[in-house]
């Protein structure tokens, strides 16, 4: 075969396989688009619900960044920060459609405030609002916020907590946002991973509680020392302290935290979340612990707080507690608390916790134990984020799991070098020069998020990939709100350098609903911590209005509750943080019902 021969054959090739292209990739975009179809509908026939990833759809394009601490923490700095991509949930215009704020954390990168437009699109208005360009050297990186209505203008105010100074922002009715840290009196540093809103003592206002992580005179952007890691894996006492500060209704807040019994220890807190766990008529506080064991603190009548987390059955065994969501499980009237840990096949095997109540060891302090494995829930990966969620508007609580560490270079492993680390004697961890350098290798990496279907019979089965969510991302925080107002609950997870992904949700049609909207008046406005008990036939169950929880996440303010196939409700039971308790009836399902508390 000549030579020009052999040419004019190669080109006749290149453009037989040119010409084709434009009608294989036809048939594919086709295949594909039957093929997410037929998913759908078989999931939501065999799940009762199907998840749709609307991100690009729905405008958001937010991309975290991870924050550059000192030169000295270079060799590990996927590790160090490892957090800071958040996400919470607010309607900040009170125009009845939920919005959400995303937190970044490099220096110059922005935050982002999505505007919920209500046509499922959402926009970016952080910078016109006036709370996007707020990680800046000297002032600190953006770990996490939450929303509530401190001042009960009506409006919902930010707080953001970050590796520096805390801030808070005052929501101008909706067009703006005023900085009023210093008025509010927050410390100047504080190395936090988590906050919430709660009203520890009733009086009508919000009060803020900040978890520490490392060291509060720890400056990750310029080391004193490099002995700044926890002094143990599993009994670390260096960690940074937690404080409540107590709202003073005047727009300033004063610290109370060593007053109530909230700095005896210091733990390494990386989630926390508050709920009445003993129906006393006032908050309790639950904290997930890093390089230790997990906390309750029991709240005495809005004077103090104790530690029970032994007594309560929690804080036995050291774990490394990374997220702490509350629910009522079994439809029994009393909250579960589902805590996240590491499970790392071959390696370290701590397992996730499902505490569930137990016998009351008195009127004061609540019992749990352990049902996890029981019932399915045990063995997850690196679950950063867990919470409660009725996916398929069921009745029946679910729960989704964010997993994944540090994905970096494929079919590579840091874990045997950390081992070796974490191993040692004090001397050894808390220097972050005996750390071995991560050199672009995965930790961790590359996991699925899990979620797992509640049956109503005690037992959850994992359907992640089977209805759209085995989501392989480096996922940190979820939330979840009606963001397209079809009466389910979609998701919004943040992931670590990453994109953030939007999925709506797809319920069965026939399952019905109901939720809530509470607005107090006695009580704080924005109502949160308000418990919610639904009586439908010979079944009870509760809810509540949350200031924040799972891991570094806030969800919608509404409660929401799924109803499977019934067809009514008998009445709604609010227990108010004022300790007013209101009784509705005569409800329609399908809707959100908003309540304001009764004035008598």
């Amino acid at each position: 075969m000549t030579s020009e021969v052999r040419n004019k054959i190669i080109v006749t090739l290149i453009f037989l396989i040119l010409i084709s292209i434009p009608f294989g990739m036809k048939k594919y975009e086709e295949f594909t688009s039957d093929h997410f179809d037929a998913n759908m509908e078989m999931a939501i026939d065999r799940y009762g619900f199907f998840l749709e990833d609307v991100t690009e759809s729905a405008g958001v394009n937010f991309i975290h960044r991870r924050v550059t601490v000192d030169d000295k923490l270079s060799h590990i700095l996927p590790q160090i920060s490892s957090v800071g991509a958040s996400v919470s949930v607010v309607d900040f215009n009170n125009d009845g459609l939920p919005d959400f704020y995303l937190t970044n954390s490099e220096f110059g990168e922005l935050n982002a405030l999505y505007k919920n437009m209500g046509d499922g699109t959402f926009v970016d208005v952080a910078a016109e609002m006036g709370i996007a360009d707020l990680n800046i050297p000297g002032q600190g990186a953006s770990m996490g916020s939450v929303w509530g209505d401190f001042n009960n203008s009506g409006y919902e105010d930010l707080f953001l907590y970050r590796w520096g100074r805390p801030e808070l922002f005052r929501n101008e009715s909706g067009e703006g946002f005023t900085r009023v840290t210093e008025e509010a009196g927050f410390p100047d540093y504080v190395n936090a991973n988590t906050a919430l809103w709660l009203d520890y003592n009733g009086n009508g206002y919000l009060d803020l509680f900040i978890g520490g992580y490392y060291h509060e005179d720890v400056n990750l952007f310029e080391l004193a020392s490099t002995q700044m890691m926890p002094d143990s894996y599993e009994y670390a006492t260096n960690g940074g302290l937690n404080y409540l500060f107590e709202n003073q209704g005047d727009g300033t807040f004063v610290d109370v935290s060593e007053r109530v019994g909230l700095q005896e220890t210091r733990r390494w807190t990386l989630a926390a979340a508050a709920a009445d766990i003993n129906d006393s008529g006032f908050p309790d506080i639950i904290l997930a612990n890093d390089y230790g064991v997990d906390e309750i603190f029991i709240n005495r009548n809005g004077e103090s707080f104790f530690n029970t987390g032994q007594e309560a059955g929690l804080g036995f065994v050291p774990k490394s507690g990374m997220s702490v969501s509350i629910g009522d499980v079994m439809n029994q009237n009393s909250f579960a608390i589902y805590i996240t840990n590491i499970s790392e096949a071959g390696v370290l095997m701590q397992g996730n916790n499902l505490w569930v109540p137990a016998r009351q060891i008195s009127e004061e302090i609540p019992r749990f134990r352990n049902l996890a494995g029981n019932m399915g829930v045990e063995i997850g990966e690196w679950g950063y984020a867990g919470r409660f969620i009725d996916l398929n508007n069921s009745g029946n609580l679910d729960l989704y799991v964010a997993n994944g560490y540090v994905s970096a270079e494929p079919d590579t492993d840091y874990w045997y070098d950390y081992a070796r680390v974490v191993g040692g004697n004090r001397a050894v961890i808390i220097d972050a020069n005996n750390w071995p350098a991560m050199n672009n290798r995965t930790f961790s990496g590359y996991q699925t998020n899990k979620i797992w279907l509640n049956d109503g019979a005690g037992r959850f089965r994992e359907v992640a990939r089977s209805v759209g969510g085995d989501l392989n991302l480096d996922s940190r925080s979820v939330a979840y709100a009606d963001f397209f107002g079809t009466g389910s609950l979609d998701l919004i997870v943040a992931n670590q350098h990453q994109p953030a992904k939007i999925y709506r949700n797809h319920p069965k049609p026939k399952h019905n609903w109901i939720g809530f909207q509470l607005q107090g008046t006695k009580s704080n406005r924005s109502a949160i911590g308000a418990t919610v008990i639904l009586h439908r036939g010979d079944s009870i169950t509760r809810a509540f209005v949350s200031g924040g929880d799972a891991f570094s996440s806030q969800s919608q303010r509404a409660v929401h509750f799924g109803l499977g196939d019934r067809t009514d409700v008998d009445k709604v039971e609010i227990r108010w943080p004022s300790g007013t308790v209101q009784f509705v009836d005569g409800l329609e399902l399908n809707q959100y019902h908003k309540i304001t508390e009764a004035s008598e």
